[in-house]
């Protein structure tokens, strides 16, 4: 499990996400950016080591009936992959659900570009289609494992 101080870090590698100070030592990290209502991305991370993301416009990831899940066993990927894939659906209005494109670097400069392209989100190394997934928090980790990081 991550200690408090290490999930911290990871999300403040997020610029996007605006930290807010909560009651107990707890802390929320908010998207100012959102076209939704809801602007927390990570709701009440705890001293302890526990907190949410909020993930209800998410496929995938098993949350509650508000839309968070619990973060306090992630591993380092996933607790990115999930911040990323929140983040992005926050973004996400009618215009950017039609397209979307991220690209993505390793060590060797290498670099793939992540697209939604009607409901699948494809990996393209040039024109070469590399991969095809349900949702962004898939292609994410898929990329993340492959040692990629977003640019």
């Amino acid at each position: 499990m991550l200690t408090f101080e290490e999930k911290l870090k990871i999300i403040e590698m997020f610029p996007e996400l605006k930290k807010k100070e909560v009651s107990l030592g707890r802390v929320n990290f908010q998207f100012e950016d959102s076209v939704y209502d809801k602007k927390n991305v990570v709701y009440h991370l705890h001293p302890n080591g526990n907190g949410y993301v909020y993930a209800g416009l998410l496929d995938g990831f098993d949350s509650d009936d508000k839309g968070l899940v619990n973060i306090r066993d992630f591993s380092e990927e996933e607790l990115k992959t999930i911040v990323t894939a929140s983040i992005a659906s926050l973004s996400d209005n009618e215009i950017d659900q039609e397209m979307y494109l991220e690209e993505w670097i390793n060590n060797n400069d290498q670099v793939l570009v992540l697209l939604k392209e009607d409901e699948e989100w494809n990996v393209y190394a040039d024109t070469d289609l590399d991969g095809t997934f349900n949702s962004y928090a898939e292609a994410a980790d898929y990329l993340e494992k492959e040692g990629f990081k977003r640019e």
